[in-house]
């Protein structure tokens, strides 16, 4: 598989976590995530170290919901800021790349994705942000989807409103599940990010047909498009695609030694509920769960339901 995912619960606190994760490593996985909420990586001498020694083709998925206390105890039950700063200094400091993961839920932290996607383009190991609006499983005490609830074009307006980094046109639909995703890739160069994908027709990227292109129309742009925009990537096969599609639109200014370290991504990824619901929608899903019982492969909106 290109992309797995360890999660949980906390899947750190599993007795045999490092056995999970060394025979993860030893399969013929691209890039292996691990979800986690940053607890054992900030508090734990020696954890983060360890976790370093899984590099490359790894990364930690991190919950950084809040830099507000309210937020994150309505959220979280705990005033995890310290934890979640530490974690990020320790994985910095190591070089270990990370996503931060924001889990939104309308009037707790909405308000803070701007300062959160800018804080993150600042941080040397962040690769990007991923913005999931709340979903109703699990534990979710007195949510209403009435008013509690968050779309995905929401988090979109709310994310070019409250951040200077990405225009419009840089935050589009993902190929596979338009319905679900959003996404804007970017370059951190020496003068700040370059976003990347303003530079493509999303008329291109949704439908699959014709060949404008923004800027340049080049013979086999197309493809590079779909191939760099494809959710079937490992990141470090994401960033070659990405190589590939740059060498075709020369007004980009490349950085020396192009790699992973110079991605910075945000994904806006809506999970359905029994609120919202789609059959139609739910077979174009991209993010699955292995069952652990049989091994059936099910698609993550469905799995709580």
């Amino acid at each position: 598989p290109a992309v797995v995912q360890l999660s949980g619960g906390e899947p750190t606190l599993h007795p045999r976590f490092w056995d999970i994760m060394a025979e993860a490593k030893a399969r013929p996985i691209q890039h292996l995530m691990l979800n986690t909420n940053g607890v054992r990586i900030s508090q734990e001498e020696g954890f983060a170290e360890r976790l370093a020694e899984f590099m490359p083709a790894f990364e930690v998925y991190l919950q950084f919901d809040s830099f507000e206390r309210e937020a994150l105890m309505g959220l979280r039950g705990a005033d995890l800021r310290k934890v979640r700063m530490a974690a990020v200094e320790k994985l910095n400091a190591l070089g270990v790349s990370t996503t931060l993961v924001v889990t939104l839920r309308r009037g707790q932290n909405d308000h803070e994705i701007g300062r959160i996607i800018d804080w993150a383009a600042e941080q040397p190991c962040v690769r990007g942000v991923t913005l999931q609006p709340i979903q109703d499983a699990g534990r979710n005490e007195s949510y209403d989807p009435a008013t509690d609830r968050l779309t995905l074009s929401e988090v979109r307006r709310r994310v070019l409103e409250q951040s200077q980094l990405f225009q419009p046109e840089d935050l589009i639909p993902v190929p596979c599940h338009p319905d679900a995703l959003s996404m804007a890739y970017a370059l951190k160069g020496e003068d700040g990010l370059i976003p990347l994908t303003g530079l493509v027709d999303p008329a291109l990227l949704i439908e699959g047909a014709g060949n404008s292109i923004s800027f340049e129309k080049v013979p086999g742009l197309k493809e590079k498009i779909f191939e760099a925009f494809s959710t079937a990537h490992s990141p470090g096969s994401g960033m070659e695609s990405l190589k590939n599609l740059l060498c075709c639109l020369p007004t980009v200014p490349l950085p020396e030694g192009l790699g992973y370290q110079h991605l910075f991504r945000v994904i806006i990824m809506q999970f359905m509920d029994a609120h919202d619901f789609d059959v139609r929608s739910v077979k174009k899903s991209c993010v699955h769960i292995v069952h652990p019982g049989d091994l059936r492969i099910i698609p993550f909106d469905t799995y709580n339901l």
